[in-house]
């Protein structure tokens, strides 16, 4: 009997998924990309390479590190993709502080193929190759998420997998397509949580806790951040690519107002999501070897819990913010501002409201969590 009901479940996970990959497929399908398309017969392709020989005429080592080259090198390279797959063509690399692709032999690299409207073509140096050291890695996180992880950890790929797709497949689209930003992101924080939750703890009290935590506290994020985006003048038209996103909406319909807010509710949802569930956890653990508690005794113990995870999570958040931003903090101190201009600044209000927004629906989360998990737990195990 159990047997069947697991083949049932694995069979019904199958034929959802497989439904979903579908909707997404023709989601995305049915609405295609119309910007940057290449119109008329030029046109610019990227095709993987091989490097057969390489001369280095003119280069000079930089001082700070003996791998960095600037000058130029002439190369003989193979193309190894598209319509020009197989053929042998000399290109000169030119090494800069801003373009540096030092060459070696048979070393695989992407090229740049812009061809003419009368068929000619140039082939320039576009990059290294570096997919195949991109996919090793991957595997390689995901195999030690398996290994170590166990069943949890296999189930920790399935839910990282659902929550990448959910946001380059239906997220960005139906950004693209113009819908609300914030919507869209609240659509794709109650999917992926409730997905995310489900597939790794199972129906239980502390998910069905998690779940709804998560939920409301991403959604103060967002209240956060509107309040105070509100009074500081700050919207999706501040931020760093506007002018890019102006000229994409033009053509698709996006909106750049919301983008900001729908960018927050995002960022801060794994940290939300990872304390709400160790919050419902240690509350249904302490339930389950005291079920004599009292529900005031279990909400102080899920506060004693979260007041401990609020400061380290914190932490986490601005330090993320603060490594990610790391060339433009080096910048700005290198200019040396002043004060006043330093703190109105688009860039520096910017990452204070996405640091203390995601930090601020962190604190908010742990006493909405533990009242919510008190709750449910101690009514769905009485009964």
């Amino acid at each position: 009997m159990m047997k069947s009901f697991k083949i049932s479940n694995i069979l019904v996970f199958i034929v959802s998924a497989l439904l979903f990959g579908a909707f997404l497929y023709n989601f995305n399908v049915s609405h295609p990309v119309t910007y940057n398309k290449q119109n008329g017969k030029s046109y610019v392709k990227y095709e993987k390479a091989q490097v057969l020989d390489v001369k280095n005429n003119s280069l000079k080592q930089f001082n700070e590190s003996k791998n960095i080259y600037f000058g130029t090198q002439q190369a003989k390279i193979k193309i190894l993709s598209g319509e020009h797959s197989g053929e042998v063509k000399d290109v000169t690399n030119y090494l800069s502080d801003t373009h540096n692709v030092y060459l070696k032999p048979n070393m695989k690299i992407v090229v740049d193929i812009a061809t003419a409207g009368n068929g000619s073509y140039s082939v320039t140096v576009y990059n290294y190759y570096r997919a195949t050291v991109q996919y090793i890695f991957i595997f390689i996180f995901l195999a030690l998420l398996c290994i170590i992880g166990g069943k949890k950890g296999f189930k920790s790929v399935l839910g990282l997998i659902f929550t990448l797709c959910c946001i380059i497949f239906l997220f960005v689209p139906m950004l693209y397509r113009g819908y609300s930003p914030v919507l869209s992101a609240i659509l794709i924080v109650i999917i992926t949580t409730c997905i995310s939750l489900f597939l790794l703890n199972g129906k239980s009290s502390k998910t069905l806790s998690a779940v709804l935590g998560t939920i409301s506290g991403v959604i103060i994020a967002g209240i956060i951040e509107f309040i105070f985006g509100h009074f500081a003048h700050l919207t999706g038209l501040n931020l760093t690519q506007v002018e890019s996103l102006n000229m994409i909406s033009n053509v698709s319909g996006m909106k750049v107002y919301g983008l900001l807010t729908a960018a927050i509710l995002i960022a801060s949802l794994g940290a939300v999501m990872d304390v709400s569930i160790s919050i419902a956890s240690s509350i249904q653990e302490i339930y389950m070897s005291n079920p004599q508690i009292s529900k005031k005794e279990l909400f102080e113990s899920g506060m004693n819990i979260g007041r401990d995870m609020m400061g380290t999570m914190a932490n986490t958040l601005i330090l993320a913010f603060a490594g990610a931003s790391l060339s433009m903090i080096i910048i700005i101190y290198s200019y040396n501002l002043s004060y006043n201009q330093l703190i109105n600044m688009d860039m520096v209000s910017l990452e204070i409201i996405q640091g203390l927004t995601g930090s601020m629906a962190v604190i908010f989360t742990v006493p909405i969590v533990s009242f919510i998990s008190a709750e449910i737990t101690t009514k769905l195990h009485s009964k």
